[in-house]
C-alpha cells in the first residue's frame, strides 16, 4: 500500500518511564521521523481512562486521532506493525521470509526481556547467576545470527534493532553495579550494543534520569541484584 501524500493523524503514546516495549515503540516512531505526543502514566495507580485504552492494562499503547474519536492500538509489537504500514520509511525487509525471520527475532528480544526480569527479580546467590548464564547462552544464540554489521542485518537499521535497544540498555546499569561476563563470548553482539547505544532514537527513547529510576526500581525488588546495590 503506498504511504506518499496520506495525511497522518495525531499521534499518543501511553508510556511508563521504564517500560522497554514503550521504548520499542518511541525508537520506531523516532526512525521513521513521525511527530507524536507522549503521556506518561504510573502503572502502580492506572487511571481510568488509561483502563478505558488499555484492556490489558499493560503499557504502551498507541492513540491515534483526536478525540473522541481516537482510536487505542496496544501491545508494542502491533504498534511497530500499524507504524510499518503507515508511514515511511520501511524498517521491516521487503522480502517476505526475510521479514518472517525478522519477527522471530522480535519476539526472541521479548524472550530475553523476560530473562532480563527474571534475572533482576531472582531472590538469591544461586537463581542470579542461573538467570547470568541463561542470558549469556541466549545472547550466544543471537550471535550467531548477526551479520557484519553494525545493525541485525548490516547497515540498515530495522524493527529488530529497536526491540534490541531497550534490551541492551538495561545492562548499562547491571553493569555498573557488577560485571556480570554476559557479552564475554559474543563479540559481534558487543559491536551491535554499542552501535544501538550511539544511536539517537534509542538514547533519546528514554528520560535523562532513566538510569537513576532504574536503579530505584531495582533497589526495591528485594532480590539478590537488590542486595548488591546497597552492598
Amino acid at each position: 500500500m503506498s504511504m506518499a501524500n496520506q495525511p497522518m493523524p495525531r499521534l499518543t503514546l501511553v508510556s511508563h518511564a521504564l517500560c522497554p516495549y514503550v521504548q520499542r515503540a518511541a525508537i520506531v516512531l523516532a526512525e521513521k521521523g513521525a511527530q507524536f505526543d507522549r503521556r506518561t502514566i504510573d502503572l502502580a495507580n492506572k487511571p481510568g481512562w488509561f483502563l478505558a485504552v488499555s484492556p490489558l492494562g499493560k503499557t504502551p499503547v498507541l492513540l491515534v486521532g483526536e478525540e473522541p474519536d481516537r482510536t487505542p492500538v496496544f501491545e508494542s509489537a502491533v504498534i511497530c506493525e500499524y507504524l510499518e504500514d503507515t508511514i515511511a520509511p520501511r524498517l521491516h525487509p521487503l522480502d517476505a521470509l526475510e521479514r518472517a525471520r525478522h519477527r522471530s527475532w522480535m519476539e526472541f528480544g521479548s524472550a530475553i526481556l523476560n530473562t532480563i526480569a527474571a534475572f533482576y527479580n531472582a531472590p538469591d546467590d544461586q537463581a542470579l547467576e542461573a538467570r547470568r548464564l541463561e542470558l549469556a547462552a541466549k545472547f550466544t544464540q543471537v550471535e550467531a545470527m548477526l551479520s557484519r554489521g553494525p545493525y541485525f542485518s548490516g547497515e540498515s537499521f530495522s524493527v529488530v534493532d529497536a526491540v534490541f535497544g531497550p534490551v541492551f540498555r538495561y545492562f548499562d546499569t547491571f553493569d555498573s553495579i557488577r560485571d556480570f561476563t554476559v557479552f564475554t563470548a559474543t563479540p559481534k553482539v558487543r559491536v551491535w550494543r554499542e552501535a544501538l547505544g550511539q544511536r539517537p532514537s534509542v538514547r533519546n527513547a528514554v528520560t535523562q534520569d532513566y538510569p537513576e529510576k532504574l536503579v530505584l526500581f531495582l533497589k526495591g525488588r528485594n532480590s539478590a541484584l537488590s542486595g548488591l546495590i546497597s552492598a
